[in-house]
């Protein structure tokens, strides 16, 4: 469909921009550059140009909107879904990786590849090259003193060469072409190799080459993929497949991309691929904002955006809605210090200013304070906070934060922040592996892999696990230590150490748990032994009794290190806690600290601190920009440890000093996050030997005029620890906040019981699995993948673009199935989740039930072929303002041109009378919304004896289930999620054993 320039008065939409940004949401066909300056609303024209294209007829499911993290992507939905009044089905709004993932998941058959295939971060594929570094035929980046010495820096250069778009195959063939062209100059990062070295660089590119492709066959034997390769794959599948190709440029009939000056060159191939030949392609980014260097982003990309489509037209946001004048002004002039090699200043005179105008134009401050050290500045920064607090009547903690080049560097910081009582928040993406509840699970395990593990035993005593109190404890060490006696016998016979008959029962008690334990550990998979602990020693209990912040954080560590658990398990069918200890001594070697999922503006009032890169795309009212000294901030130049040679980089290297470029740029974006005031900070003493010497940053500053007179401070003492505290503890109290869209699961366990609710869907406690939950996923991953190689077979016999989405008249050939039955058997075993089973007996028997149901299903398929129009087909359904998310298993094209809605179910057969219709209610409001059509029948499929349960919900039904919804959701929203127990309701209640209101 093409569309016309149209500026449509009369569209709420359109409200509230300013003339460039109407320009950027009404833009018609064709490329389209944005040049968004920081705090100019790129965000809301990316949105709202979302919800444009939906008003002028453009389906939402046509429009594609990639970004760079999980955190914009759902900013963005969420904007969008407010935008849109009306339901619909599913929008592609997601990170580049979950895109080219979700691509490879649905056609991995394509190119030879597992629809099941494992993701790997960057300590799991660390982990497999350890596990198989006999493989690689390296003698250069062998040490033998430490073979895994390199094996970050080959991930780091096999990563590299992915962004590159750089294949084993590529690599191999560069280095065999320069073997044979023995007059080619070789250039490692713009220096030439000279001519006496050259055989051995050859050799070393070469193992490079061979270690490159024997990683890659690793991949391919343990089924897995990478970040890096999910979007070489991709661009392999859009590439070999013209079909598909074919498929997905009809499908996004517009593209926008978030961030452009982040992208890197697999990146914007991929981009290209889909958008041609139309090109209705538009990129938002700031050249002056590109700081991701370091992860394989090519600032080349936004630069020559306008030569790859030279009819491109240009907008440029410069209104800003956050800074004051003053600071945009010091921004603008300091970053200037990058011309010529900026976007404004190679478009010339024929180009637009980037200058940003507040749109306040209120006057902000900047300030520079220097002190005699590290902790003078740190007392600075907390003296300037508190005058904050004390001269601005409407001050919240959350106004505050504190940038520093390098987490490394916040440490005197947060020691003075502590003294006087501010509360803050250290916004980091790592340090899972030393957050106190993962300590103590970790010591629980190796003391149960070895109860003479005496220092892991420590921790588990001082932890809720137990109840000794410290002086018991010091004497169970002073014994262990005089009597060189392991710390668990010390326990086992405390009575006669002379400890109190409440202590040596304490030590009994909890000894004789450990040992039952540690047999239970012998044969019981690791997350059934961490939740035993959880649940049996009270520590989950007593996370959740009290809602404290502190609590729920603990609470998210838990769930984050506990899906590592599943993950391994699941990767590791079979795999020991002994393994598991392994793995984690290995990612210890391998420098792992951790992730954490940052969430900067979740929890209660506090100052953020954070380092300049996590505070990209984030605003505060102050910011405090410090350790701005030499070798600090700009920082040194850290270049990649093993460099792609220049002949393999296709992105076009720019001019100039590229790292002191880039950290101007990093400056800039700490600057701006400033709305309106802007501290610098220094100190003249580090720790180091020499005195420091202030940041070129500051001197450019100064030279440029910009910078006020520095106000130079003796060590000041910090401040006592005034009534803060008080505050701070009344924000534990904070209600918690409600999702933003909600699923019919979500609304039938507040239905049930409001405390499971919040339990299961806002505090996402972690729970055991149950066989049948592992048996029920394995069955809808075999359908679905069943039904997708039907379309796919049925496609390519009939040499047509025919997939499950089309809209077309559907009919099969008349007889047989274009897939035999060992085949779906073999994406039966492919499918297979081995957790959750309690015996080898119960597996086998439930791997059995499999089979025979799906010689069942595959019977009835062969009398009544599926006939999918779409497979797990994503819906948004507008209800109230409320959004209600869902996943329909199957909607089938009927003879007749009607639709049915399958939903499968792995459990006993239901009547129609007995069967709960609310779920396909659901489904056929979202049907009748979203695509207008009426379904001829919902069904429940029961697969396990081929019985369908088959009804139609009539204007009735569905008006009460909306009165229903609409109840259930305002409730919600007021609840204080109290418990609602009842017999038969907490038997089946995961959360049975923490919760204090059952009833069994």
């Amino acid at each position: 469909m093409k569309i016309a320039k149209i500026t449509q008065k009369g569209s709420t939409i359109l409200q509230d921009l300013n003339e460039a940004q109407r320009l950027a949401v009404t833009h018609g066909n064709g490329p389209l550059l944005i040049i968004a300056g920081a705090g100019t609303g790129k965000t809301t024209v990316l949105t709202k140009r979302i919800a444009w294209l939906a008003e002028q007829g453009i389906k939402p499911e046509e429009i594609l909107a990639l970004t760079f993290t999980d955190k914009a992507a759902t900013e963005m939905e969420e904007r969008v879904d407010r935008l849109l009044p009306y339901g619909y089905g599913e929008l592609w709004i997601s990170t580049f990786h979950s895109f080219a993932e979700r691509l490879l998941r649905a056609h991995a058959l394509e190119i030879g590849l597992s629809p099941a295939a494992k993701l790997l971060d960057t300590t799991a594929s660390w982990l497999l090259i350890r596990k198989h570094l006999d493989r690689f035929p390296l003698k250069y980046y062998r040490p033998l003193g430490n073979p895994s010495k390199f094996i970050h820096a080959l991930l780091s250069h096999f990563s590299r060469a992915r962004d590159e778009l750089i294949s084993p195959a590529d690599y191999l063939s560069f280095v065999e072409n320069l073997k044979l062209n023995t007059d080619s100059q070789i250039l490692i990062g713009g220096v030439p190799v000279e001519a006496e070295f050259r055989t051995d660089e050859l050799i070393r590119l070469e193992e490079l080459a061979n270690a490159y492709h024997v990683y890659e066959q690793l991949l391919l034997e343990a089924g897995a993929l990478d970040f890096g390769s999910l979007l070489t794959r991709s661009v392999e599948l859009l590439r070999r497949r013209p079909r598909l190709l074919a498929h997905y440029r009809h499908q996004f009939k517009y593209i926008l991309v978030d961030e452009f000056q982040d992208t890197n060159i697999a990146q914007y191939e991929l981009v290209k691929l889909l958008a041609a030949p139309r090109n209705n392609l538009a990129v938002v980014g700031d050249d002056d904002q590109a700081i991701y260097k370091f992860r394989g982003a090519s600032l080349s990309n936004i630069l020559e955006f306008k030569k790859d489509f030279p009819q491109s037209q240009e907008v440029f946001l410069t209104q800003n809605y956050r800074s004051k004048q003053d600071i945009l002004d010091l921004a603008y002039g300091f970053i200037q210090q990058n011309n010529p090699h900026r976007l404004e200043a190679q478009a010339g005179e024929a180009g637009l200013s980037k200058r940003l105008v507040s749109s306040t134009g209120e006057r902000g401050w900047v300030r520079h304070m220097h002190a005699k050290s590290a902790s003078g500045e740190a007392a600075l920064i907390q003296e300037a906070i508190l005058s904050l607090q004390k001269k601005e009547a409407d001050f919240r903690w959350n106004d505050v934060a504190i940038l520093a080049r390098a987490n490394d560097y916040a440490g005197p910081i947060i020691r003075s922040l502590d003294e006087a009582g501010i509360p803050y928040a250290l916004v980091t993406a790592r340090g899972l592996s030393v957050k106190p509840v993962i300590l103590d699970l970790v010591s629980y395990l190796k003391v149960l892999n070895n109860l003479q593990e005496n220092l892991a035993l420590y921790r588990v005593l001082i932890s809720p696990v137990s109840r000794l109190n410290h002086f018991d404890i010091s004497q169970l060490l002073s014994v262990s230590r005089r009597k060189s006696c392991p710390l668990i016998e010390v326990m086992r016979a405390a009575g006669a150490w002379g400890f109190s008959p409440e202590a040596a029962e304490e030590c009994r008690r909890l000894a004789g748990f450990l040992e039952r334990q540690a047999n239970l550990a012998r044969r019981s998979p690791v997350s059934k032994v961490v939740l035993t602990m959880l649940e049996e020693t009270g520590y989950l209990s007593l996370l959740t009794k009290t809602d404290t912040q502190a609590h729920r954080d603990s609470l998210r560590y838990l769930n984050e290190w506990y899906r590592k658990v599943t993950v391994f398990e699941t990767e590791n069918p079979g795999a020991t806690l002994p393994e598991f200890l392994k793995m984690l001594d290995w990612e210890w070697e391998a420098g792992e600290e951790g992730k954490i999922a940052p969430h900067p503006d979740e929890g209660p009032e506090a100052v953020k601190i954070l380092t300049c890169h996590a505070a990209k795309g984030l605003e505060f009212r102050y910011v405090f920009v410090t350790n701005l000294v030499d070798r600090r901030f700009p920082s040194l130049e850290r270049r990649e440890p093993i460099e792609l040679p220049d002949g393999l980089v296709k992105e076009t290297i720019p001019e100039g000093d590229i790292h002191l470029e880039e950290e101007r740029r990093l400056f800039y974006v700490a600057c701006t996050r400033a709305a309106e005031g802007l501290f610098f900070t220094s100190a003249d003493d580090y720790g180091g030997l020499r005195k420091k010497k202030a940041s070129r940053f500051l001197q450019e500053l100064r030279t440029l005029g910009t910078l006020p007179n520095t106000e130079v401070f003796g060590d000041l003492s910090p401040s006592p620890t005034l009534h803060i505290e008080r505050e701070v503890k009344n924000q534990d109290t904070k209600k918690m906040t409600l999702p933003s869209y909600f699923s019919f699961t979500q609304l039938k366990a507040f239905e049930t019981c409001p405390l499971q609710y919040k339990f299961a869907h806002l505090l996402k406690i972690p729970v055991s699995g149950r066989p049948t939950f592992s048996f029920g996923r394995t069955i809808h991953l075999t359908l679905q993948r069943f039904c997708q190689a039907l379309c796919i077979r049925r496609e390519q016999a009939q040499g047509t673009l025919f997939a499950a989405g089309t809209t077309e008249k559907i009919t099969w050939p008349s007889a047989g199935l274009p897939i035999t039955f060992e085949e779906l058997l073999g994406l039966y075993q492919e499918a297979w989740i081995d957790d959750w089973y309690e015996s080898q007996n119960q597996k086998q028997a439930y791997f059995e039930k499999g089979k025979a149901l799906l010689k069942l299903f595959y019977e009835e398929a062969m009398r009544r072929p599926p006939t999918p129009l779409h497979l797990e087909w994503g819906f948004h359904l507008k209800l109230d303002g409320y959004t209600i998310r869902g996943v329909i298993d199957r909607l089938d094209r009927l003879p007749d041109g009607s639709l049915e809605i399958i939903d499968y179910k792995t459990g006993a057969a239901k009547t129609e009378d007995s069967a709960d219709p609310d779920q396909l209610y659901i489904y056929q409001l979202a049907l009748q919304e979203v695509m207008g059509q009426t379904p001829a029948r919902l069904t429940y499929y029961y697969v396990e004896d081929g019985k369908r349960v088959s009804f139609l919900g009539s204007s009735e039904d569905l008006l009460k289930l909306k009165e229903k919804i609409r109840a259930t959701i305002q409730a919600l929203g007021q609840s204080d999620f109290p418990a609602t127990p009842a017999k038969e309701k907490c038997r089946h209640c995961d959360f049975k054993n923490i919760c204090e209101f059952r009833i069994l």
